[in-house]
Formats: structure tokens, C-alpha cells, sequence
């Protein structure tokens, strides 16, 4: 009994001492997503909130009264300088300056008849035939005629200009708003709410305000080179809108600290519409030839900003950096990482000293690969 027992237990011994040990943890590979530093010039910018406006903005009102007998133009309609808008029934003005007309014509008539008899009285008081009283009166006729003919001049003018006003004309190239009269209104002179009004669209204003602590910098980089502003509707996904700064208060609002500015849009596509919100941007200057990785790379521990470098034998390596400002979604590595070399931006939560990752891709970009370096 006994030497059967010690038979099993010599048995069973040797398949214990061959068992598989599990593979450590230090082996196993864990999928990340990677990518390259590389060299980039990235801008210094300043954003803000800010809001589109109209450089010239119109309200068209009648300079005279009269029945509105014709609209040249749909409401929502581009118009050009000079471009016929509205014209007020001119019959009324017509007639006024016929009238103006005739009494000019009559008040000449006039005239040349007492030009003639002065002459006539002054060839007569040279051989006294008459008193010096008939003669001045004469001359005094004269005058008093050049009076009249002067202000049947200037009535025709009124006469005239009062009807030039029956036609109203663009006064600039823009896009007209609704309509506030139709044709058979009665219009009046210098009505107050305007017959329409018209946005010039190109180029056009962004109007927005930074801290007064920008302003020192603002003012040293206009004074060397224009300074570009972008601005963007919220939400869109097409390329920003390019301007440039062309306007700086001349104070700064003593409430909220901050200084007004405006930028000139060329606006060529008409993206941009008064009273709209968009979000600017507005260069000051460049860091040229800077590392940068993308800002989802940089994690924050207790001893300060690092990355996961991704090693040539797929393991990591835990490093310090020190930062510098973010630009889109790159962030500056003034320290610490050279360009080329490849960081984790995905999946750091499981990563540790030494681990081994398998680098995949995002979907439908070569992230994973590394990103080509070149500038911006």
C-alpha cells in the first residue's frame, strides 16, 4: 500500500513541474492610434465672437411726394449704382417746370425791351431832351428785370431738379430688402419709413472686440504688415472667409475692457450676410519651423505635461515635454520631441512605461502611419 502511494505521487510530480505559464502582461500589445511630429509654421492668433455688417447700408425714401407709378427691380434683387429703382408719377413736375419755363421766357422778353429803352433814354439825356429821373428810372427797370430773369432761372432749376427726383436710382451696388410701397401708393417727401433698403454685400464688415491686453501687440504688427482675419459661420464646414484688419477703435470701453476692431471681407461668394454671428480668428504673427503633434497627444500628470513615444520596437516611452500655444488641433512641443518621431494620440489610458502597442490607423485617414512633414 504504502509503496503504490509513493509510486502515484512520483507519477504525478513531473507533469506539475512541466504546466505553461500565462504570457505577461508586458507582452501582450495594445492597440493605439499614433502619429508623427512634425514641422509646421503655426500662426498666433486671437479669437473672438464676431458679428457681420454692412459697410453701407441705405434707406431709400422719396425726396417728393406723388403717386409711385413704376418699381424697377424684385425685392431680394442685386442692383448697381445707378440702376432705376422706383419712379413717382412726373406729370405734376412737368407741369411746374413749364410754368417756370414761360415765366422766364416772358421776364427775358421783358428785359430786352427795357435794355432797349434805356438805351434809347441814355442817347436822349446826353442831348437833355429828357430828365435824369426817366433815365434812372429806366436803369432801375433793367435791374429789377436781371432780378427776375435770376429767379426764373433758379425756378426752373428747382422746377428740374424737383423733377430728376421722380426717378430714384441705386446709390451704390448692393442687394435690396423688402419692399415697404407698391405701385399706386402716395408716396411723401422724406416719408419716415423708407420705400426700401439696400446692403452693400461686397466687400463687407466683421466687427468684433478683443482685451485690451492684445492691444500693444496689434498695434506693433499692423505697423510692419497687414494682419489677416478669418471668419467662419458656427457649425460650417467649408473653408473660412479671408479678410483683413482695417480698423481699431480709438478707445478702449471702459465697462469691459475691451477695444473694438473691424476687418474687410472681399466677400466674393456672398457667404457672409449682415447681422450674422460668425467666429474670427485674426493672425498676429508666426512660429516658423515648430514641432507640433496633435493636441489629444499631451496628457497632464503630476509631474507636468508628457507624451507616449512610440519606440522602433513598438514599446512606449513615457516623456516630459514642455508646451507652447495650440493652434486648430496642433499643439507646440517647444521640449522634448523631435520631428519624426511618433506619439500616441489614442488609447494612452492603457499604456505604461515599457508596454508594447500595435499602432492602428483612424478610420479612413493614415494616421496611424505618421503624418508627412511639411510647413503651413
Amino acid at each position: 500500500m504504502f509503496l503504490a502511494a509513493a509510486v502515484l505521487v512520483g507519477w504525478a510530480g513531473p507533469g506539475c513541474s512541466k504546466r505553461e505559464k500565462g504570457p505577461s502582461p508586458r507582452d501582450l500589445k495594445t492597440p493605439v492610434v499614433a502619429a508623427s511630429a512634425v514641422i509646421k509654421n503655426i500662426p498666433v492668433q486671437i479669437t473672438s465672437i464676431g458679428a457681420v455688417e454692412s459697410i453701407s447700408s441705405i434707406a431709400i425714401k422719396s425726396q417728393v411726394g406723388g403717386i409711385l407709378s413704376q418699381v424697377h427691380f424684385q425685392e431680394g434683387q442685386d442692383v448697381k449704382s445707378g440702376d432705376m429703382l422706383f419712379t413717382i408719377e412726373p406729370t405734376y413736375y412737368h407741369q411746374m417746370l413749364n410754368q417756370a419755363e414761360a415765366a422766364l421766357r416772358k421776364d427775358r422778353a421783358q428785359l430786352a425791351n427795357a435794355k432797349v429803352d434805356m438805351n434809347r433814354y441814355e442817347d436822349l439825356i446826353k442831348r437833355d431832351l429828357i430828365s435824369r429821373q426817366q433815365y434812372d428810372q429806366a436803369r432801375t427797370s433793367v435791374e429789377v428785370l436781371k432780378a427776375s430773369v435770376g429767379a426764373d432761372q433758379a425756378a426752373v432749376g428747382n422746377a428740374k431738379l424737383f423733377l430728376s427726383y421722380c426717378s430714384i436710382k441705386s446709390p451704390l451696388f448692393g442687394r435690396t430688402g423688402s419692399l415697404t410701397a407698391h405701385v399706386g401708393d402716395l408716396i411723401k417727401a422724406g416719408d419716415t419709413n423708407p420705400m426700401v433698403t439696400i446692403n452693400q454685400m461686397q466687400p463687407i464688415y466683421v466687427t468684433f472686440v478683443v482685451p485690451d491686453q492684445y492691444l500693444p501687440e496689434i498695434k506693433q504688427y499692423m505697423a510692419t504688415s497687414s494682419l489677416k482675419v478669418m471668419a467662419s459661420l458656427p457649425n460650417s464646414t467649408g473653408n473660412p472667409e479671408q479678410g483683413m484688419l482695417t480698423f481699431v477703435d480709438n478707445a478702449v470701453d471702459k465697462t469691459t475692457g475691451n477695444i473694438k476692431l473691424k476687418a474687410t471681407f472681399e466677400n466674393a461668394g456672398k457667404n457672409l450676410w449682415p447681422g450674422q454671428f460668425v467666429n474670427v480668428s485674426m493672425d498676429l504673427t508666426e512660429h516658423p519651423n515648430s514641432v507640433v503633434v496633435p493636441s489629444q497627444a499631451v496628457l497632464s500628470g503630476q509631474n507636468g505635461q508628457y507624451v507616449y513615444v512610440v519606440k522602433p520596437d513598438d514599446s512606449v516611452e513615457s516623456r516630459p515635454v514642455t508646451t507652447g500655444i495650440t493652434y486648430q488641433n496642433y499643439i507646440i512641443v517647444d521640449k522634448g520631441l523631435s520631428a519624426g518621431e511618433k506619439v500616441v494620440i489614442d488609447g494612452q489610458l492603457q499604456l505604461f512605461p515599457g508596454a508594447k502597442v500595435e499602432v492602428k490607423a483612424l478610420p479612413g485617414s493614415t494616421a496611424g502611419a505618421g503624418a508627412k512633414q511639411g510647413t503651413k
